[in-house]
């Protein structure tokens, strides 16, 4: 399996312009990350910065997020919601021109948390929206379902959900974060066997307190050669809170190569 590291749960001991260096020196050639400005629109210098820091620590940005509002707040998204909604189209195009200039290739939308005026009729506009704009650049646009104990308003909470709403916008496909459906009690084996060929990412943390795969219930050794023998060949992002120091929750990883 090639893996990826997420930046925004990962060295996050450092500013995130020093990130994709403390990657690549920890041995990875790839990055992802959620949407890391503070609003949908940043100022061209910002772009440029977190552009510069990626190129010059030679990793590759191969998973990135549209604006999904303030997350530590407790935000989940933006493109369910009629308030929200104009946010996360003035977002689409920002995203997929700094995806497009680094050749990222997968784009997640969090689909947002339901509120008063949620409307499945607009997520799905919207959604159709970023994947039009997604597949300008050679793009896909993926969703993820989020576990309800600590998401208690998210309302996509499994990969049937997840799957209802992808088969209803075409160039879409299922971010399975194994961590989130772990929570969820999915059969994650199955789930590989029976759907890994709509799968347009994949990340990992283990269950129930998302640190690095071993620190938990997964059987992650056995996950991961499923998941190598089955039809998904693309990055597996690494999506954990490390338990101790970034640099030093790897050797999991080492054991398993």
């Amino acid at each position: 399996m090639h893996y990826d590291v997420n930046l925004s749960i990962l060295f996050t001991e450092l500013p995130l312009l020093e990130r994709p260096a403390a990657a690549a020196r920890a041995g990875f050639d790839a990055v992802e990350m959620w949407w890391p400005f503070d609003g949908p629109t940043p100022a061209d210098a910002e772009l440029d910065r977190l552009a510069a820091a990626i190129t010059e620590a030679g990793v590759a940005l191969v998973g990135l997020n549209f604006d999904a509002g303030h997350m530590p707040s407790g935000d989940r998204g933006l493109l369910s919601s009629k308030a929200t909604s104009q946010r996360f189209r003035d977002n689409i195009e920002v995203t997929t021109g700094f995806a497009g200039r680094l050749g990222c290739r997968t784009l997640n939308a969090l689909y947002g948390n339901t509120t008063d005026d949620t409307d499945p009729d607009l997520a799905l506009e919207n959604l159709a929206l970023a994947a039009k704009a997604a597949g300008g650049i050679g793009a896909t646009v993926v969703v993820e379902a989020l576990n309800s104990f600590e998401n208690t308003r998210y309302p996509i909470t499994s990969s049937a959900r997840a799957f209802q709403v992808l088969d209803q916008v075409p160039g879409t496909a299922f971010l399975a974060d194994l961590y989130h459906l772990g929570r969820m009690g999915e059969d994650l084996s199955a789930l590989i066997r029976d759907h890994a060929g709509r799968f347009g990412h994949v990340q990992i943390a283990d269950v129930p307190g998302r640190g690095q795969p071993g620190t938990g219930e997964l059987d992650y050794p056995s996950l991961l050669r499923e998941l190598a023998g089955s039809p998904y060949q693309g990055p597996v992002g690494l999506e954990y809170r490390p338990v101790g120091p970034s640099e030093a929750s790897f050797g999991w990883l080492e054991a398993m190569r």
